[in-house]
């Protein structure tokens, strides 16, 4: 891994937190992602599965978890099954984990390898009633192939008809969702990493530069940072292209007196920072420009002041909605005619905001949290209005990420990352 190791404290707690919530004589599983293939031989980078990275610290394929805390004995209470590694394997693929290893990075003292998972999880299921099994049920997920944990799922479901089933993912939803510190102190290097890129382009755009050669900036930076790379695929929507909300091809010219818009984040150690900025290709904002830029920002500022404890995801957006529509009839791109006639399921700002103004951030980008549920302290949000005018060729939209205090105004962990417009200007002609 190119990150520092994280303190196992972090996935001890986690741990706790979770067997704190289960069930009695119940027992939890959890698997690492696939490598999935491409063609011939050629395969997908490896990513982990955030839940058992985020109970384990394990950071490797065909691992699995077991928690059962109710276990007749104490070493059968937190145990990992992992590939067995040897000398060919490290000739080949470069070192795994071995059992002394696994035990300092997750705390964990009962480490098997694989081929002894079938043997010990039958002595344990005549121990338990239930089992937790972990199912994907993030609101926006859209599941088309068939994970390692689905398929683990349909095997024990065969082999252990009479044990009942729970969900883990509930527990995981809120727990994941408030963040300890040092999961703060992984997103923050994140998002400095991030801010390292981030100037690194201001001083590198110009007119008639290729959006993919910003890209190329960006992702060198964020390597050379230990970073493994973007938490998401990038987007550097140059002109109208920023008026596509995930435009992804990022292959066209950046043209003089054009913006760009840049949602961009790099990733640290599986945890996610998520940025959006938009610049003059030519170094100065134009006056309408910086009038609806200025206008975004205002909203932002104001929407980032509503998160805190208590608040609820729904009711914030329908505030943050007035705030924009006020900033748009100000910029006359909506009159009170259109707000007086709107349609209360799509209000009238909804023509140049048509999108969310902030989402849950960590280990995944859109990370877990239960939206129906008040916000908390420690919950780390994206803050993220825009507006976008394809009549007029460009987009804006401004993000940051900030952590929700126990009181007072969210602490912004892009704080040191430019957004005002004369700091923009001044560090392109810089």
């Amino acid at each position: 891994m190119k990150y520092h190791q994280i303190d196992r404290d972090l996935f001890i707690k986690n741990r706790a937190k979770f067997m704190g919530q289960m069930k009695p004589k119940s027992a939890a599983i959890f698997n690492s992602n696939d490598i999935y293939p491409i063609s011939a031989d050629s395969t997908m980078p490896f990513a982990q599965h955030r839940d058992i990275f985020y109970l384990s610290g394990v950071d490797q394929e065909e691992s699995i978890l077991l928690l059962f805390p109710d276990a007749p004995y104490e070493h059968q209470r937190e145990i990992l099954f992992l590939k067995e590694t040897n000398d060919h394997i490290a000739v080949w693929e470069g070192e795994k984990l071995t059992k002394e290893r696994a035990l300092a990075v997750s705390g964990i003292k009962t480490v098997y390898w694989l081929q002894e998972f079938e043997k010990i999880l039958f002595e344990l299921m005549t121990h338990s009633d239930t089992i937790y099994i972990n199912t994907n049920e993030h609101y926006r997920a859209t599941v088309e192939t068939e994970t390692r944990e689905a398929r683990f799922v349909k095997w024990w479901k065969e082999k252990y008809p009479a044990h009942a089933v729970a969900k883990s993912n509930p527990i995981l939803q809120r727990i994941r969702s408030v963040k300890e510190s040092e999961e703060l102190d992984l997103i923050q290097q994140a998002c400095n990493i991030t801010e390292k890129g981030f100037r690194r382009i201001l001083s590198f755009v110009k007119p008639n530069v290729m959006e993919y050669e910003i890209e190329a900036e960006f992702i060198h930076e964020f390597i050379r940072n230990r970073s493994k790379g973007f938490a998401y695929t990038p987007i550097i929507g140059s002109g109208n292209n920023a008026n596509v909300l995930h435009y992804i091809e990022n292959n066209q010219q950046c043209k003089a007196g054009d913006l760009i818009l840049l949602d961009v984040g790099a990733e640290y150690a599986n945890y996610s920072s998520d940025m959006t900025r938009t610049i003059p290709v030519s170094g100065k904002f134009s006056d309408r420009q910086k009038a609806v830029y200025n206008a975004v920002l205002n909203v932002k500022n104001e929407a980032t002041k509503m998160l805190v404890p208590g608040t609820i995801w729904k009711q914030y957006h329908i505030e943050v909605g007035k705030i924009m529509t006020s900033e748009l009839l100000g910029l006359g791109l909506i009159d009170k005619a259109d707000v007086q006639n709107e349609n209360p399921d799509w209000p009238a700002y909804k023509k140049y905001f048509m999108h969310g103004t902030s989402h849950h951030m960590g280990l995944d980008t859109h990370d877990y949290g239960i939206l129906t549920e008040p916000m908390q302290a420690n919950m780390v949000f994206t803050v993220e209005p825009g507006i976008y005018i394809p009549a007029e060729g460009f987009g804006i939209r401004l993000e940051d990420d900030v952590v929700i205090q126990e009181t007072g105004a969210p602490f912004n962990l892009m704080r040191n990352i430019p957004i005002e417009v004369d700091e923009i200007e001044s560090l392109m002609h810089s």
